[in-house]
């Protein structure tokens, strides 16, 4: 797979494309209109890689950003800004991709504008539902993901274990065995 999916809604994965955000150069997971495609199909919206052109890779970024600034506003209590809301909207109006049961089993053909509409959707279902309180961000601290918390006692820290949770664990581990003076090696 080129892309990864912790989020637990697409939407969320969708906003965790553009990776690392705390960093000074995030990493772009949608770099061409090739890798969108991929994303839509990875990501179980398609069936088969939708063709994209650079348009419509603006697009799908113009609505990943629009989402992530909706799901870091609905975490912080503030109010929605209103070009993104009015952007996701607008998304979520249109028609999404309609699965067909056929004698091979279940098909999904969509086209760019039903994928992002289920992008957008899926936020409106996660923002506007109960999955809403169980947001939070990895606790990965160059680490960006934004995930649904489904654990319970809702202890979940990271986005997932590989690499975030392994990665915080080695390194406390490294940390302790300095403390007490003994070699990690």
């Amino acid at each position: 797979m080129m892309h990864a999916f912790p989020g637990g809604a697409p939407a969320l994965d969708f906003a965790g494309t553009l990776r690392y955000r705390h960093r000074s150069e995030p990493r772009e997971d949608l770099s061409s209109p090739e890798s969108l495609g991929v994303w839509f199909r990875e990501s179980g919206i398609a069936e088969h890689e939708i063709p994209c052109e650079a348009t419509d890779l603006r697009t799908a970024l113009a609505l990943r950003e629009a989402v992530h600034q909706l799901i870091l506003a609905r975490m912080a209590g503030a109010a929605y800004d209103p070009d993104a809301l009015a952007l996701v909207n607008a998304h979520a109006r249109e028609p999404t991709p309609v699965p067909q049961l056929g004698a091979t089993g279940r098909h999904v053909e969509a086209s760019l504008e039903q994928a992002f509409a289920a992008v957008a959707r899926d936020a409106v279902a996660v923002l506007g539902g109960p999955d809403a309180a169980l947001l939070k961000e990895c606790g990965n601290p160059e680490c960006s993901q934004v995930y649904i918390d489904r654990s319970r006692g809702a202890r979940r820290e990271w986005c997932a274990m590989d690499p975030c949770g392994n990665k915080i664990k080695a390194a406390a581990y490294r940390a302790r065995k300095r403390m007490s003076g003994q070699k990690t090696g």
